[in-house]
């Protein structure tokens, strides 16, 4: 049931259908029906979070029952289910990104290679030549015949002086290094890389009309890029180093052999994409709070789940965020962005050390967002 904890176990049905359903729906993130071979309960299982939907059984069902514990060797005598999980969780999670996008920036995700010249021209705008740069370049790349391609290449040649971007083409180093606020992919970008971040932090973002709204914030140890290396399709948001980064490479073909290698490693990236979905389904929840101040708090409770603070009264947390950071996770316009955040920042529950957000009592940060939502 939706909101329960959620448990050690998830189910692989084997005869019969069931129905998951959310107590609120949002765009695409409707009730779906699952048969035989389907699998119901891994995001919550896997992820150690609570339930993330209500399932009811149609028909007399029967279920093998699978513990966290036992996925491991799961997956090593049999690949092609952890390979259906993995690939069904990318779907998934394209699908969540663009409710997520419809619903925060009120438009369509746009998959077109000409969306990178925008891409770029928006970067260029709000003083990122090194994010613009990789996004002209993309573009030349993809539309040489494209109605702004010789734009593009005058803004390549004047940014390229002061920029220090890298990586413009893939390369066969297993290990690769980037600069704080370089491109490591953009959305609408063709790529079949995945990443796993060795050192430091990882921003995912999208840019639609003018607005950039912050995806995730990830850490070491993270998995990022598995959708268009699994899907074969454009990327559908952009990785930006949020830090100065290091992180390890893997493409399709390294990524057979660790399935087929490396079960533990396998477990680890389920665990990360349970983790991802999870924290989408709760922030996809986020963009129904009207009040875009209590959308605030209600997204400093999600990181605060996200990170596993265990919160009683008198708990303090540092937050690896900005007040921008979060503004733009909940996908609020830039031009609303100054007058809200001022409002926010003089609020007594909360405090800036180093210009990132500092909580003396997440208690009472966590006694908003349920009421709100």
């Amino acid at each position: 049931m939706e909101g329960k904890a959620g448990g050690d176990k998830f189910y692989i049905i084997q005869n019969g259908k069931v129905r998951s359903y959310k107590e609120l729906e949002i765009g695409d993130d409707v009730a779906v029906t699952y048969g035989p071979g389907d699998f119901i309960g891994v995001i919550p299982c896997m992820s150690g979070h609570s339930q993330i939907e209500t399932v009811v059984a149609l028909t007399d069902v029967v279920a093998i029952a699978v513990r966290r514990d036992q996925y491991p060797a799961l997956i090593a005598k049999n690949t092609p289910v952890a390979m259906k999980i993995i690939r069904t969780f990318a779907n998934r999670m394209r699908i969540l990104n663009e409710t997520l996008t419809k619903v925060t920036l009120k438009n369509n995700i746009i998959s077109s290679p000409e969306q990178l010249f925008v891409i770029a021209q928006y970067y260029e705008k709000v003083g990122q030549p090194n994010l613009a740069i990789y996004g002209y370049y993309q573009y030349i790349k993809a539309c040489s015949q494209g109605y702004d391609v010789e734009k593009a290449k005058q803004r390549f040649v004047a940014l390229k002086p002061r920029t220090n971007a890298v990586y413009f083409e893939p390369t066969n180093d297993l290990m690769r290094s980037y600069p704080k606020n370089t491109m490591i992919f953009s959305e609408c970008q063709n790529g079949q890389e995945m990443f796993i971040i060795q050192e430091g932090q990882v921003k995912i973002s999208k840019v639609v009309d003018g607005n950039e709204v912050i995806l995730a914030v990830l850490k070491k140890g993270d998995f990022f890029g598995e959708m268009a290396l699994l899907e074969n399709k454009p990327r559908s948001a952009s990785a930006i180093a949020h830090e100065d980064c290091k992180l390890m490479v893997v493409n399709r073909q390294n990524f057979e052999k660790l399935v087929s290698s490396q079960p533990q490693l396998i477990a680890s990236l389920t665990t990360t994409l349970s983790e991802r979905l999870w924290a989408m389904s709760r922030q996809l929840a986020n963009t129904q709070i009207r009040d875009p101040l209590f959308k605030l708090f209600d997204m400093l409770s999600l990181q605060l789940e996200k990170a596993r603070v265990v919160v009683t009264s008198g708990t303090a947390y540092q937050f690896d965020i900005t007040p921008y950071d979060l503004a733009n996770m909940c996908g609020i316009p830039q031009e609303e962005q100054g007058s809200l955040l001022a409002t926010f920042v003089k609020d007594s529950r909360i405090k800036l050390v180093n210009n990132k957000i500092f909580v003396p009592d997440c208690y009472e940060i966590t006694k908003i967002g349920p009421l709100y939502r």
